[in-house]
């Protein structure tokens, strides 16, 4: 079997109501979509985290010539040409996207054909579903954030998570009752985390952290900037909240020293960016020797969203116990017709919980007639 073509599709899709966070304002949802075809019939889908265009381009004019013509099954000989080809000029950002992309292709590919889930080609133990927290409470405008943020904080506890993540980013005065009011909903047996988006300096972060520590956060993500580990280092001495991050890092080299400093309790690659499903297996199996819990941060479309949890289902665990694991993996609620709109079985979201796909690959179906509607043309 050889790839016989490649790909990239730059989708759109236009909000109905614009939201924010601490860094931005979305008021529409982009990616690219990477489709991989064989000589032996066998499609593959994959998607990259970031800027849709250049990462297209990435993926058609760098890197395809370069794999038209091989075997999809070498997904470790492959990652590897496709990091020694752009390694001077592509560590991070697009180039790393572009390849996280054709990885998740390539194995979904090698799953279907296996004839699995690409969770139990991981090794992932066979179970029916995984528990997920709610992404949400973010940012709108037309009504007080108060009242949203209740009422979005109600309906989470009635779809039956465990879990939930809220937006901060506000200012400390601002997050702390926001913070408070969510709580106050959810009850003392749903989790609550909160996410800055790197918003904070240590100082502000710290400042935080010490107001809300009394409603039992279950972790901070992004406290302050992705780019400053001896800040996280800072705000962990100084709060009794676990930290979480990496969102923003890439490959099993720049997730070393957050793991080997223990600067985060989770962390949180992006499987379409920090360099795919192989890329995202080193990097768990890295934080194993750390006992960091890795859970996948989750933004895009059904197919990001799928590599996901199957990467999540066969991850190391750690630490070794023989007490059920607690697992988490994010489940984002906000509007994306990408995640929603261009397959034919999504996967099923049931009181709280991912049901695991069981049919080959990534195991979901895109639909091409679909994508056309979000096709994003120059």
């Amino acid at each position: 079997m050889h790839i016989t073509s490649i790909r990239a599709f730059t989708l759109r899709a236009e909000l109905k109501r614009p939201f924010s966070f601490s860094q931005w304002t979305f008021s529409r949802r982009e990616t690219t979509l990477v489709s991989v075809e064989t000589s032996a019939g066998i499609q593959g889908w994959g998607e990259a985290y970031g800027p849709s265009r250049p990462i297209a381009a990435a993926v058609t004019d760098f890197f395809t010539p370069l794999l038209c013509g091989r075997d999809p099954l070498d997904t470790e000989a492959l990652w590897h040409l496709l990091y020694a080809r752009s390694i001077d000029y592509g560590q991070k950002g697009t180039l790393l996207a572009a390849i996280s992309a054709l990885d998740i292709a390539f194995w979904d590919i090698k799953a279907r054909f296996a004839g699995l889930p690409l969770y139990r080609l991981l090794g992932g133990a066979e179970t029916e579903a995984l528990p997920c927290y709610a992404t949400g409470f973010y940012f709108t405008e037309g009504e007080p954030l108060e009242h949203s943020f209740a009422r979005e904080a109600e309906t989470y506890v009635r779809q039956g998570f465990s879990a939930v993540k809220m937006k901060v980013g506000l200012g400390v005065e601002r997050d702390a009752v926001l913070v408070g009011l969510v709580r106050g909903v959810i009850g003392k047996r749903v989790r609550l985390m909160i996410d800055a988006n790197h918003a904070y300096d240590p100082v502000t972060a710290t400042a935080l952290g010490r107001r809300i520590e009394q409603h039992d956060i279950h972790w901070f993500e992004e406290p302050v900037s992705p780019l400053d580990v001896d800040g996280y280092l800072e705000v962990k001495r100084r709060i009794a909240i676990p930290l979480a991050g990496g969102e923003c890092e890439y490959t099993r080299f720049g997730f070393e020293p957050l793991l080997r400093r223990r600067a985060v309790d989770y962390a949180q690659p992006d499987l379409c960016a920090c360099g795919g499903v192989s890329e995202g297996m080193k990097i768990a199996t890295l934080a194993s020797l750390y006992n960091v819990h890795v859970t996948p941060h989750v933004w895009g479309s059904s197919i990001g969203q799928a590599a996901a949890l199957h990467f999540y289902a066969a991850r190391p665990r750690q630490p070794f116990t023989l007490t059920p694991e607690e697992r988490l993996i994010e489940c984002d609620q906000t509007e994306n017709p990408l995640r929603t709109g261009i397959v034919r079985n999504p996967i099923i979201l049931e009181h709280g919980r991912w049901r695991l796909p069981q049919t080959p690959g990534l195991g979901v179906e895109v639909s091409e007639e679909a994508l056309q509607r979000f096709l994003s043309f120059p």
